[in-house]
């Protein structure tokens, strides 16, 4: 019984944690329809989220581009498939890779700000105060940073598939002896609409996830400095794990279409 005890009183932290969040994320959607908006706070965010976040995801990009190529040419090699290799990086790239790096790269480094910021804020009550000033906390903290999240990760994705594909032609050209004109060649001639636009509709959901992760762990923070902590952790583990799962589940759905 006390097993039986233990895994009930989990799953119904984990159904009491999925409700919260959805309200959560309801109550964001509604504060985003109704208005007013903070425009200067959006343009801000977008900086901080988008603008700042491409160092880190350019350079995971390229590496993990180059290092894509060079296991797949060793693979190939073993089936005489080396020739293969750009049109099976564009597609990694493209589908998964881009989209999911930068998603961590940005569960990493922008959800925990967001879950520190906004807990920083509740635990020295400035989220009280906007309320007595007739601020809505959420049109101010929670919108801007979920709109900004959805905008610019389809951007730094487009930026990391370009430069994860560029890694992957600058290995082939400079250490594997293919012809850099043939390769961009079947990689343009491979790669189909859909591939990018997949790895975009991903990106789009990635980037509410991980926006979502901070506002909601910084929101609900309590506990003073070590709260604010736990909020930033428990905002990066969230927003990965819900990344690879929402990833196989649109990869599951694509697949079908």
């Amino acid at each position: 019984m006390r097993l039986v005890r233990a895994i009930g009183q989990v799953a119904l932290a984990v159904l009491n944690t999925v409700g919260a969040v959805s309200l959560f994320a309801l109550r964001g959607l509604a504060a985003l329809l109704t208005g007013p908006w903070f425009f200067g706070q959006l343009l801000r965010q977008l900086s901080a989220i988008g603008f700042f976040s491409l160092p880190v995801v350019g350079l995971t990009a390229v590496f993990t581009g180059a290092a894509l190529a060079l296991n797949i040419y060793v693979g190939g090699g073993r089936f005489n498939a080396e020739q293969i290799m750009p049109q099976i990086v564009a597609l990694g790239i493209t589908r998964e890779l881009g989209p999911v790096l930068a998603a961590l790269m940005l569960a990493g480094r922008v959800s925990a700000t967001i879950a520190a910021e906004i807990g920083a804020m509740r635990a020295t009550e400035q989220i009280d105060a906007m309320r007595t000033l007739s601020t809505d906390p959420f049109r101010y903290l929670v919108v801007p940073r979920l709109v900004a999240a959805v905008i610019a990760l389809p951007l730094l994705t487009v930026v990391a598939d370009t430069i994860g594909i560029a890694g992957g032609w600058l290995v082939a050209t400079r250490f594997l002896d293919f012809n850099a004109t043939v390769y961009v060649r079947n990689t343009v001639d491979f790669i189909e609409g859909w591939d990018v636009v997949s790895g975009l509709i991903k990106a789009t959901a990635f980037g509410f996830i991980v926006a979502l992760m901070g506002c909601y762990y910084g929101y609900t923070a309590s506990g003073g400095a070590r709260g604010v902590g736990r909020a930033s952790t428990h905002a990066v583990v969230a927003a990965a794990m819900l990344i690879f799962a929402s990833d196989y589940l649109m990869s599951f759905w694509f697949s079908r279409l």
